[in-house]
Protein backbone atom coordinates (compact mmCIF):
# COMPACT_ATOMS: atom_id res chain seq x y z
CA UNK A 1 0.00 0.00 0.00
CA UNK A 2 1.57 3.35 -1.00
CA UNK A 3 2.24 5.94 1.71
CA UNK A 4 -0.27 8.76 2.07
CA UNK A 5 0.32 11.92 0.11
CA UNK A 6 1.52 15.02 2.01
CA UNK A 7 -1.96 16.54 1.82
CA UNK A 8 -3.54 13.36 3.21
CA UNK A 9 -0.97 13.28 6.00
CA UNK A 10 -1.82 16.84 6.97
CA UNK A 11 -5.55 16.06 6.98
CA UNK A 12 -4.93 13.05 9.21
CA UNK A 13 -2.88 15.19 11.59
CA UNK A 14 -5.65 17.78 11.79
CA UNK A 15 -8.21 15.08 12.58
CA UNK A 16 -5.93 13.74 15.31
CA UNK A 17 -5.68 17.14 16.96
CA UNK A 18 -9.46 17.53 16.81
CA UNK A 19 -9.83 14.25 18.70
CA UNK A 20 -7.38 15.32 21.39
CA UNK A 21 -9.86 17.23 23.54
CA UNK A 22 -11.36 16.79 27.03
CA UNK A 23 -14.43 15.31 25.32
CA UNK A 24 -12.50 12.04 25.28
CA UNK A 25 -13.62 11.65 28.86
CA UNK A 26 -16.88 9.79 28.89
CA UNK A 27 -19.23 11.98 30.92
CA UNK A 28 -22.91 11.68 31.66
CA UNK A 29 -25.45 14.44 31.05
CA UNK A 30 -24.82 16.01 34.48
CA UNK A 31 -21.05 15.90 34.02
CA UNK A 32 -21.29 17.51 30.59
CA UNK A 33 -23.59 20.19 32.01
CA UNK A 34 -21.12 21.02 34.78
CA UNK A 35 -18.24 21.00 32.28
CA UNK A 36 -20.00 23.33 29.87
CA UNK A 37 -21.54 25.70 32.48
CA UNK A 38 -19.20 25.86 35.51
CA UNK A 39 -20.56 29.18 36.81
CA UNK A 40 -24.14 27.97 36.76
CA UNK A 41 -23.06 24.76 38.50
CA UNK A 42 -21.29 26.77 41.22
CA UNK A 43 -24.36 28.97 41.72
CA UNK A 44 -26.55 25.88 42.05
CA UNK A 45 -24.11 24.40 44.59
CA UNK A 46 -24.18 27.57 46.71
CA UNK A 47 -27.97 27.74 46.61
CA UNK A 48 -28.25 24.09 47.58
CA UNK A 49 -25.88 24.40 50.52
CA UNK A 50 -27.60 27.54 51.83
CA UNK A 51 -30.96 25.79 51.59
CA UNK A 52 -29.53 22.79 53.40
CA UNK A 53 -28.22 25.07 56.15
CA UNK A 54 -31.64 26.68 56.54
CA UNK A 55 -33.37 23.30 56.75
CA UNK A 56 -30.94 21.94 59.35
CA UNK A 57 -31.29 25.13 61.43
CA UNK A 58 -35.07 24.80 61.45
CA UNK A 59 -34.87 21.12 62.32
CA UNK A 60 -32.57 21.98 65.21
CA UNK A 61 -35.27 23.98 66.97
CA UNK A 62 -37.57 22.40 69.51
CA UNK A 63 -41.14 23.61 69.17
CA UNK A 64 -43.51 23.92 72.08
CA UNK A 65 -46.27 22.59 69.85
CA UNK A 66 -44.68 19.13 69.82
CA UNK A 67 -43.87 19.15 66.10
CA UNK A 68 -41.00 17.33 64.46
CA UNK A 69 -38.09 19.51 65.60
CA UNK A 70 -34.95 17.75 66.78
CA UNK A 71 -35.21 19.43 70.15
CA UNK A 72 -31.75 20.96 70.29
CA UNK A 73 -32.81 24.57 70.88
CA UNK A 74 -35.98 26.32 72.05
CA UNK A 75 -37.20 29.11 69.79
CA UNK A 76 -38.16 31.28 72.78
CA UNK A 77 -34.62 31.24 74.18
CA UNK A 78 -32.65 34.43 73.31
CA UNK A 79 -29.45 32.51 72.87
CA UNK A 80 -31.13 30.24 70.31
CA UNK A 81 -31.44 33.20 67.97
CA UNK A 82 -27.70 33.85 68.27
CA UNK A 83 -26.81 30.22 67.69
CA UNK A 84 -29.15 29.77 64.73
CA UNK A 85 -27.87 33.02 63.22
CA UNK A 86 -24.30 31.77 63.57
CA UNK A 87 -25.33 28.45 62.04
CA UNK A 88 -26.92 30.11 59.00
CA UNK A 89 -24.06 32.60 58.64
CA UNK A 90 -21.59 29.72 58.60
CA UNK A 91 -23.59 27.98 55.89
CA UNK A 92 -23.78 31.12 53.72
CA UNK A 93 -20.11 32.02 54.17
CA UNK A 94 -18.95 28.45 53.61
CA UNK A 95 -21.00 28.04 50.45
CA UNK A 96 -19.80 31.40 49.14
CA UNK A 97 -16.16 30.50 49.74
CA UNK A 98 -16.61 27.47 47.50
CA UNK A 99 -16.99 29.79 44.51
CA UNK A 100 -13.20 30.25 44.59
CA UNK A 101 -12.34 26.57 45.01
CA UNK A 102 -11.47 26.06 41.30
CA UNK A 103 -8.69 28.67 41.33
CA UNK A 104 -7.54 28.64 44.98
CA UNK A 105 -8.46 25.27 46.48
CA UNK A 106 -5.90 25.30 49.29
CA UNK A 107 -6.77 28.82 50.43
CA UNK A 108 -10.48 27.98 50.39
CA UNK A 109 -9.84 24.83 52.45
CA UNK A 110 -7.90 26.79 55.08
CA UNK A 111 -10.63 29.44 55.27
CA UNK A 112 -13.37 26.82 55.60
CA UNK A 113 -11.44 25.02 58.34
CA UNK A 114 -11.16 28.26 60.31
CA UNK A 115 -14.87 28.91 59.76
CA UNK A 116 -15.69 25.40 61.00
CA UNK A 117 -13.70 25.97 64.18
CA UNK A 118 -15.53 29.26 64.75
CA UNK A 119 -18.88 27.53 64.18
CA UNK A 120 -18.02 24.87 66.75
CA UNK A 121 -17.07 27.57 69.25
CA UNK A 122 -20.40 29.38 68.80
CA UNK A 123 -23.20 27.23 67.43
CA UNK A 124 -21.65 24.04 68.75
CA UNK A 125 -22.14 22.07 65.51
CA UNK A 126 -20.63 21.96 62.03
CA UNK A 127 -23.85 21.84 60.10
CA UNK A 128 -23.39 22.46 56.37
CA UNK A 129 -19.73 23.32 56.87
CA UNK A 130 -18.93 19.60 56.90
CA UNK A 131 -20.25 19.31 53.34
CA UNK A 132 -18.39 22.50 52.38
CA UNK A 133 -15.14 21.02 53.69
CA UNK A 134 -15.74 17.87 51.64
CA UNK A 135 -16.24 20.01 48.50
CA UNK A 136 -13.02 21.92 49.24
CA UNK A 137 -11.05 18.69 49.73
CA UNK A 138 -12.52 17.46 46.44
CA UNK A 139 -11.14 20.57 44.71
CA UNK A 140 -7.70 20.04 46.26
CA UNK A 141 -7.62 16.36 45.24
CA UNK A 142 -8.73 17.26 41.70
CA UNK A 143 -6.04 19.89 41.15
CA UNK A 144 -3.08 18.93 43.34
CA UNK A 145 -0.80 15.88 43.65
CA UNK A 146 -2.05 13.02 45.84
CA UNK A 147 0.49 13.75 48.60
CA UNK A 148 -0.74 17.33 48.95
CA UNK A 149 -4.38 16.23 48.87
CA UNK A 150 -3.96 13.59 51.58
CA UNK A 151 -1.98 15.93 53.84
CA UNK A 152 -4.69 18.56 53.44
CA UNK A 153 -7.43 16.04 54.23
CA UNK A 154 -5.59 14.81 57.33
CA UNK A 155 -4.94 18.36 58.54
CA UNK A 156 -8.61 19.34 58.15
CA UNK A 157 -9.77 16.24 60.01
CA UNK A 158 -7.27 16.77 62.83
CA UNK A 159 -8.07 20.46 63.37
CA UNK A 160 -11.84 19.98 63.28
CA UNK A 161 -11.65 16.94 65.58
CA UNK A 162 -9.63 18.87 68.19
CA UNK A 163 -12.10 21.75 68.00
CA UNK A 164 -15.03 19.36 68.26
CA UNK A 165 -13.66 17.65 71.38
CA UNK A 166 -12.15 20.65 73.09
CA UNK A 167 -13.74 23.95 72.13
CA UNK A 168 -17.32 22.78 72.49
CA UNK A 169 -16.74 22.41 76.23
CA UNK A 170 -16.18 26.15 76.54
CA UNK A 171 -18.35 27.25 73.66
CA UNK A 172 -21.30 29.60 73.79
CA UNK A 173 -23.79 26.83 73.15
CA UNK A 174 -22.44 24.66 75.98
CA UNK A 175 -22.38 27.51 78.48
CA UNK A 176 -25.73 29.12 77.74
CA UNK A 177 -27.94 26.46 76.23
CA UNK A 178 -27.15 23.50 78.40
CA UNK A 179 -26.57 25.18 81.75
CA UNK A 180 -30.23 24.84 82.84
CA UNK A 181 -32.81 22.19 81.98
CA UNK A 182 -35.48 23.14 79.48
CA UNK A 183 -38.96 21.62 79.63
CA UNK A 184 -41.94 21.68 77.34
CA UNK A 185 -45.41 23.00 78.40
CA UNK A 186 -46.55 19.55 79.40
CA UNK A 187 -43.62 19.27 81.79
CA UNK A 188 -41.37 16.88 79.84
CA UNK A 189 -37.71 17.93 79.64
CA UNK A 190 -36.93 18.63 75.96
CA UNK A 191 -33.22 18.00 76.21
CA UNK A 192 -33.78 14.73 78.00
CA UNK A 193 -35.49 13.37 74.86
CA UNK A 194 -32.20 12.93 73.05
CA UNK A 195 -28.53 12.65 73.82
CA UNK A 196 -26.94 16.12 74.07
CA UNK A 197 -24.92 17.06 70.98
CA UNK A 198 -21.79 17.58 73.07
CA UNK A 199 -21.74 14.08 74.57
CA UNK A 200 -18.87 11.72 73.62
CA UNK A 201 -21.24 9.60 71.52
CA UNK A 202 -22.45 12.58 69.50
CA UNK A 203 -18.92 13.82 69.06
CA UNK A 204 -17.72 10.44 67.79
CA UNK A 205 -20.62 10.33 65.34
CA UNK A 206 -19.76 13.84 64.13
CA UNK A 207 -16.11 12.91 63.58
CA UNK A 208 -17.11 9.73 61.74
CA UNK A 209 -19.52 11.66 59.53
CA UNK A 210 -16.86 14.28 58.77
CA UNK A 211 -14.33 11.54 57.97
CA UNK A 212 -16.79 9.91 55.58
CA UNK A 213 -17.47 13.24 53.84
CA UNK A 214 -13.76 14.02 53.51
CA UNK A 215 -12.99 10.57 52.13
CA UNK A 216 -15.85 10.94 49.65
CA UNK A 217 -14.39 14.27 48.54
CA UNK A 218 -10.94 12.68 48.21
CA UNK A 219 -12.29 9.79 46.15
CA UNK A 220 -14.29 11.92 43.73
CA UNK A 221 -11.52 14.53 43.44
CA UNK A 222 -8.83 11.92 42.81
CA UNK A 223 -11.02 10.30 40.18
CA UNK A 224 -11.57 13.65 38.46
CA UNK A 225 -7.82 14.33 38.49
CA UNK A 226 -7.06 10.89 37.06
CA UNK A 227 -9.57 11.41 34.25
CA UNK A 228 -8.16 14.85 33.50
CA UNK A 229 -4.57 13.62 33.43
CA UNK A 230 -5.58 10.69 31.23
CA UNK A 231 -7.33 13.03 28.80
CA UNK A 232 -4.32 15.38 28.78
CA UNK A 233 -2.02 12.42 28.13
CA UNK A 234 -4.18 11.28 25.22
CA UNK A 235 -4.30 14.83 23.90
CA UNK A 236 -0.51 15.14 24.08
CA UNK A 237 -0.09 11.81 22.32
CA UNK A 238 -2.42 12.89 19.53
CA UNK A 239 -0.63 16.22 19.26
CA UNK A 240 2.72 14.40 19.08
CA UNK A 241 1.29 12.15 16.36
CA UNK A 242 0.04 15.23 14.54
CA UNK A 243 3.46 16.87 14.80
CA UNK A 244 5.15 13.72 13.54
CA UNK A 245 2.74 13.50 10.63
CA UNK A 246 3.23 17.18 9.83
CA UNK A 247 6.99 16.73 9.91
CA UNK A 248 6.74 13.60 7.77
CA UNK A 249 4.54 15.43 5.29
CA UNK A 250 6.96 18.37 5.21
CA UNK A 251 9.92 16.03 4.70
CA UNK A 252 8.02 14.19 1.97
CA UNK A 253 7.26 17.47 0.20
CA UNK A 254 10.85 18.63 0.56
CA UNK A 255 12.17 15.31 -0.70
CA UNK A 256 9.81 15.37 -3.66
CA UNK A 257 10.78 18.93 -4.51
CA UNK A 258 14.47 18.02 -4.28
CA UNK A 259 13.96 14.97 -6.51
CA UNK A 260 12.06 16.97 -9.11
CA UNK A 261 14.65 19.77 -9.01
CA UNK A 262 17.43 17.21 -9.41
CA UNK A 263 15.71 15.56 -12.37
CA UNK A 264 14.90 18.91 -13.98
CA UNK A 265 18.51 20.01 -13.62
CA UNK A 266 19.76 16.77 -15.14
CA UNK A 267 17.39 17.06 -18.08
CA UNK A 268 17.76 20.78 -18.73
CA UNK A 269 21.46 21.22 -18.02
CA UNK A 270 22.51 18.15 -19.99
CA UNK A 271 20.12 18.35 -22.90
CA UNK A 272 20.23 22.10 -23.42
CA UNK A 273 24.02 22.20 -23.19
CA UNK A 274 24.33 19.41 -25.75
CA UNK A 275 21.70 21.01 -28.00
CA UNK A 276 23.50 24.37 -27.91
CA UNK A 277 26.83 22.72 -28.75
CA UNK A 278 25.25 20.69 -31.57
CA UNK A 279 23.52 23.69 -33.06
CA UNK A 280 26.74 25.74 -32.92
CA UNK A 281 28.66 22.91 -34.55
CA UNK A 282 26.03 22.42 -37.23
CA UNK A 283 26.08 26.12 -38.04
CA UNK A 284 29.88 26.20 -38.23
CA UNK A 285 30.05 23.13 -40.50
CA UNK A 286 27.09 24.04 -42.67
CA UNK A 287 29.24 25.26 -45.61
CA UNK A 288 32.45 23.29 -45.09
CA UNK A 289 30.96 19.87 -44.16
CA UNK A 290 27.26 19.62 -44.96
CA UNK A 291 27.16 15.93 -44.07
CA UNK A 292 28.53 16.56 -40.59
CA UNK A 293 26.12 19.45 -40.22
CA UNK A 294 23.16 17.24 -41.12
CA UNK A 295 24.35 14.58 -38.66
CA UNK A 296 24.64 17.21 -35.94
CA UNK A 297 21.12 18.41 -36.68
CA UNK A 298 19.80 14.85 -36.50
CA UNK A 299 21.55 14.39 -33.16
CA UNK A 300 20.12 17.73 -32.08
CA UNK A 301 16.63 16.50 -32.94
CA UNK A 302 17.13 13.22 -31.05
CA UNK A 303 18.46 15.07 -28.02
CA UNK A 304 15.51 17.46 -28.06
CA UNK A 305 12.97 14.65 -28.30
CA UNK A 306 14.62 12.74 -25.46
CA UNK A 307 14.72 15.92 -23.38
CA UNK A 308 11.03 16.49 -24.05
CA UNK A 309 10.23 12.90 -23.05
CA UNK A 310 12.25 13.22 -19.84
CA UNK A 311 10.57 16.54 -19.09
CA UNK A 312 7.14 14.97 -19.48
CA UNK A 313 8.24 12.13 -17.22
CA UNK A 314 9.34 14.52 -14.48
CA UNK A 315 6.20 16.62 -14.73
CA UNK A 316 4.06 13.48 -14.79
CA UNK A 317 5.45 12.56 -11.38
CA UNK A 318 3.53 15.53 -10.00
CA UNK A 319 0.24 13.82 -10.85
CA UNK A 320 -0.48 11.09 -8.25
CA UNK A 321 -3.13 9.55 -10.52
CA UNK A 322 -0.68 9.10 -13.38
CA UNK A 323 0.64 5.61 -12.72
CA UNK A 324 2.83 4.27 -15.48
CA UNK A 325 4.96 1.13 -15.47
CA UNK A 326 8.70 1.65 -15.34
CA UNK A 327 10.88 2.06 -12.31
CA UNK A 328 9.97 0.25 -9.07
CA UNK A 329 8.58 3.44 -7.53
CA UNK A 330 5.96 3.71 -10.29
CA UNK A 331 7.69 6.40 -12.38
CA UNK A 332 8.50 5.64 -16.03
CA UNK A 333 12.12 4.83 -16.73
CA UNK A 334 13.96 7.82 -18.20
CA UNK A 335 15.18 7.79 -21.75
CA UNK A 336 18.83 8.00 -22.71
CA UNK A 337 20.08 5.53 -20.09
CA UNK A 338 22.51 3.83 -22.50
CA UNK A 339 26.00 4.88 -21.46
CA UNK A 340 27.42 4.39 -24.94
CA UNK A 341 24.70 6.58 -26.46
CA UNK A 342 25.32 9.27 -23.82
CA UNK A 343 29.06 9.30 -24.58
CA UNK A 344 28.39 9.34 -28.34
CA UNK A 345 26.11 12.35 -27.96
CA UNK A 346 28.84 14.32 -26.18
CA UNK A 347 31.35 13.32 -28.82
CA UNK A 348 28.97 14.66 -31.42
CA UNK A 349 28.77 17.87 -29.39
CA UNK A 350 32.55 18.26 -29.67
CA UNK A 351 33.84 16.77 -26.43
CA UNK A 352 36.85 14.45 -27.03
CA UNK A 353 35.61 11.65 -24.80
CA UNK A 354 37.69 8.55 -24.14
CA UNK A 355 35.58 5.92 -22.41
CA UNK A 356 36.43 2.57 -20.84
CA UNK A 357 34.15 0.10 -19.13
CA UNK A 358 30.98 1.17 -20.92
CA UNK A 359 30.23 -2.48 -21.65
CA UNK A 360 30.60 -3.47 -18.00
CA UNK A 361 27.34 -5.20 -17.02
CA UNK A 362 25.69 -3.07 -14.38
CA UNK A 363 23.42 -4.53 -11.67
CA UNK A 364 19.69 -4.81 -12.27
CA UNK A 365 19.00 -2.07 -9.72
CA UNK A 366 17.30 0.60 -11.85
CA UNK A 367 18.13 3.37 -9.39
CA UNK A 368 21.81 2.44 -9.44
CA UNK A 369 21.99 2.23 -13.25
CA UNK A 370 20.23 5.58 -13.54
CA UNK A 371 22.63 7.10 -11.00
CA UNK A 372 25.64 5.91 -13.05
CA UNK A 373 24.20 7.44 -16.23
CA UNK A 374 23.31 10.71 -14.49
CA UNK A 375 26.82 10.99 -13.02
CA UNK A 376 28.39 10.56 -16.46
CA UNK A 377 25.90 12.99 -18.00
CA UNK A 378 26.45 15.67 -15.36
CA UNK A 379 30.23 15.32 -15.40
CA UNK A 380 30.47 15.55 -19.20
CA UNK A 381 27.99 18.44 -19.19
CA UNK A 382 30.31 20.29 -16.82
CA UNK A 383 33.22 19.56 -19.16
CA UNK A 384 31.20 20.88 -22.10
CA UNK A 385 30.18 24.06 -20.27
CA UNK A 386 33.18 24.87 -18.11
CA UNK A 387 36.16 23.29 -19.91
CA UNK A 388 35.68 24.07 -23.62
CA UNK A 389 38.61 23.11 -25.78
CA UNK A 390 39.87 20.45 -23.37
CA UNK A 391 42.27 18.02 -24.94
CA UNK A 392 40.60 15.00 -23.43
CA UNK A 393 37.74 13.86 -21.22
CA UNK A 394 38.09 10.39 -19.78
CA UNK A 395 35.18 8.28 -18.55
CA UNK A 396 35.94 5.10 -16.63
CA UNK A 397 33.36 2.69 -15.23
CA UNK A 398 34.51 -0.17 -12.99
CA UNK A 399 32.48 -2.85 -11.29
CA UNK A 400 34.00 -4.43 -8.21
CA UNK A 401 32.81 -7.22 -5.99
CA UNK A 402 30.24 -5.06 -4.26
CA UNK A 403 30.63 -1.52 -5.64
CA UNK A 404 30.40 0.32 -8.94
CA UNK A 405 32.97 3.09 -9.43
CA UNK A 406 32.61 5.91 -11.94
CA UNK A 407 35.39 8.40 -12.63
CA UNK A 408 35.30 11.28 -15.09
CA UNK A 409 38.42 13.40 -15.68
CA UNK A 410 39.26 16.29 -17.96
CA UNK A 411 42.48 18.14 -18.75
CA UNK A 412 41.08 21.62 -18.30
CA UNK A 413 39.69 24.01 -20.86
CA UNK A 414 41.63 26.19 -23.27
CA UNK A 415 38.85 28.73 -23.75
CA UNK A 416 36.68 30.65 -21.28
CA UNK A 417 33.82 28.57 -20.03
CA UNK A 418 30.23 29.40 -19.24
CA UNK A 419 31.17 31.05 -15.94
CA UNK A 420 30.70 29.99 -12.34
CA UNK A 421 28.03 27.39 -11.71
CA UNK A 422 25.48 27.11 -8.94
CA UNK A 423 26.84 23.86 -7.52
CA UNK A 424 23.50 22.12 -8.07
CA UNK A 425 25.05 19.51 -10.34
CA UNK A 426 27.54 18.26 -7.75
CA UNK A 427 24.85 18.49 -5.08
CA UNK A 428 22.50 16.39 -7.20
CA UNK A 429 25.16 13.73 -7.69
CA UNK A 430 25.80 13.59 -3.97
CA UNK A 431 22.09 13.29 -3.23
CA UNK A 432 21.77 10.39 -5.68
CA UNK A 433 24.82 8.67 -4.21
CA UNK A 434 23.61 9.21 -0.64
CA UNK A 435 20.25 7.59 -1.45
CA UNK A 436 22.18 4.47 -2.52
CA UNK A 437 24.65 4.57 0.36
CA UNK A 438 27.51 5.81 -1.83
CA UNK A 439 29.85 8.79 -1.94
CA UNK A 440 31.00 11.50 -4.33
CA UNK A 441 34.41 13.18 -4.42
CA UNK A 442 34.89 16.10 -6.79
CA UNK A 443 37.69 18.63 -7.12
CA UNK A 444 40.56 19.98 -9.21
CA UNK A 445 43.38 17.72 -10.35
CA UNK A 446 47.00 18.56 -9.45
CA UNK A 447 48.03 18.36 -13.10
CA UNK A 448 45.12 20.54 -14.16
CA UNK A 449 41.51 19.91 -14.97
CA UNK A 450 38.75 18.41 -12.87
CA UNK A 451 37.90 14.96 -11.59
CA UNK A 452 34.67 13.44 -10.31
CA UNK A 453 34.82 10.09 -8.54
CA UNK A 454 31.66 8.25 -7.45
CA UNK A 455 31.44 4.99 -5.49
CA UNK A 456 28.07 3.22 -5.37
CA UNK A 457 27.50 -0.01 -3.42
CA UNK A 458 25.25 -2.60 -5.02
CA UNK A 459 23.73 -5.95 -4.10
CA UNK A 460 23.59 -4.77 -0.49
CA UNK A 461 20.63 -4.51 1.88
CA UNK A 462 19.71 -0.97 2.81
CA UNK A 463 21.20 -1.23 6.32
CA UNK A 464 24.55 -2.40 4.88
CA UNK A 465 24.46 0.47 2.41
CA UNK A 466 24.05 2.88 5.30
CA UNK A 467 26.96 1.27 7.15
CA UNK A 468 29.14 1.52 4.05
CA UNK A 469 28.18 5.16 3.57
CA UNK A 470 29.11 5.98 7.18
CA UNK A 471 32.50 4.30 6.71
CA UNK A 472 33.46 6.22 3.57
CA UNK A 473 35.85 9.19 3.82
CA UNK A 474 34.53 12.73 3.65
CA UNK A 475 34.04 14.24 0.20
CA UNK A 476 36.67 16.59 -1.10
CA UNK A 477 36.00 20.27 -1.48
CA UNK A 478 34.00 21.16 -4.55
CA UNK A 479 36.40 23.94 -5.37
CA UNK A 480 33.63 25.98 -6.96
CA UNK A 481 32.39 23.19 -9.22
CA UNK A 482 29.11 23.77 -11.00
Amino acid sequence: MPPPSPAAAVRTATDAVALATPDLRRRGPLGRLVEEHPRAADAALVAGLVSLGLVTAVLGLATVEGSTGLGLFRPDEPVAQVVVTAWLAGAVLGATLLLARRTRPLAVTVALTALAVASLATAGVLGVLGVCLACAVHAVAASRPPRTAWLTCAAVLAVVTVALWWWQDIGLAEILLWSDPVVSPDGDPVRDLAEPPFSPGRRSASVSLLLALLLLGMATGSGARARRLHAEDLAERYRAMARDRDQSAALARAGERARIAREMHDVVAHSVSVMVALSDGAGAALDRAPDRSREALRELSRTGREALTDMQRVLGALDPDDEEPGTPDGRPEPTGTDLAAVVARFRAAGVPVTATGLDVPLPDDTSLRLAVVRVVQESLTNVLRHAPGTSTAEVEVRRGADVVEVEVRDAGGTRPGAGGGTGRGILGMRERAALLGGSVAAGPRPEGGWVVRVVLPWDRPEELRRDLREGLPEDEDDGGAP
